[in-house]
């Protein structure tokens, strides 16, 4: 039966061909193509390595952010450190800077609003406040309390004498704004302790005289408005005449410009009131008959 069979021609392989190769005996299929793409991919990275555009171009590589976990002390951000200071430590340092740089205190001085009546007060209000604290318990001898609040006296003293000058024409021109100053800070004066020590008195009696010298010249500058009229119609002539009296008559400057500004606003007052129907009333005056001619 195998001479019927027609032999099989024998085709030889092309002569560029590249006689393909069985798989090895025993390998699976499945082994055979991963070995053909592991091969292809090898070939591709072969041919990128040697790319001549590809071998110049630096390989992008994301940046290790480094950590240092060692722990080092730094002083805080100024931002920082104001948060931490009160106000009395900011004072003092902007103080001390201010008198290390005079250039840096003139700013300042410039571009600070200028201090409330309401402002002012407060301030000399806590001196009054360590003053008295200040002030021994009990029975002492003059000199021993005077030796207690002396520090805490003149430091009140000055305040009232920086203070008032900048309440005072021309630096303001509002004489309420003045006089409710006044009229404050000499309360604070009223309430200095009394001591028969001469040289305690000396500072009070100082200082009254430097408030009366104030208050005459804001009654002097209001008295060119209106013929001081508003000294009157508020009632501030009423309030310098309680305080003087409070004082002893230690205000006597000041109540003599009043009377020279307002005096006579009170005399047409007086002949005012005496003419009106009440005081006709009172007098028994009223309804009279009114003679005409010599009888």
């Amino acid at each position: 039966m195998n001479v019927l069979l027609s032999p099989q021609p024998h085709v030889l392989p092309h002569y560029h061909e590249s006689p393909r190769q069985s798989p090895q005996r025993g390998e699976s299929p499945l082994h055979a193509m991963s070995n053909r793409k592991r091969k292809a991919d090898d070939d591709g990275d072969e041919a990128m390595s040697t790319s001549p555009s590809i071998s110049h171009r630096p390989l992008a590589r994301p940046s290790k952010k480094v950590r240092n976990n060692d722990a080092l002390g730094r002083s805080l951000r100024l931002p920082r450190l104001l948060e931490t200071l009160d106000a009395d430590q900011l004072r003092t340092v902007l103080q001390h800077i201010c008198e290390q740089h005079r250039e840096i205190g003139q700013e300042v001085e410039s571009q600070a609003p200028r201090p409330s009546v309401e402002c002012a007060i407060n301030v000399l209000q806590g001196y009054q406040d360590r003053l008295k604290a200040a002030a021994p318990y009990g029975d002492t001898s003059p000199e021993y309390t005077y030796h207690r609040v002396r520090e805490n006296l003149l430091a009140l003293l000055d305040a009232l004498s920086d203070f008032t000058p900048q309440f005072l024409p021309p630096i303001e021109m509002q004489a309420s704004l003045s006089l409710q100053f006044l009229d404050a800070a000499t309360n604070f004066i009223h309430e200095l302790p009394d001591l028969e020590l001469q040289t305690y008195r000396h500072h009070k009696e100082n200082a009254y005289e430097e408030i009366s010298k104030a208050w005459a010249l804001v009654i002097n500058e209001a008295s060119k408005k209106a013929g001081g009229f508003n000294l009157h119609s508020s009632g501030w002539d009423a309030t310098l005449n309680r305080h003087n009296s409070r004082s002893d008559g230690r205000l006597a400057t000041a109540v003599a410009a009043m009377g020279e500004n307002v005096g006579w606003i009170k005399q047409n007052s007086q002949a005012a009131d005496q003419n009106s129907i009440l005081n006709q009333l009172m007098s028994g005056s009223y309804g009279s008959p009114v003679r005409v001619g010599p009888w």
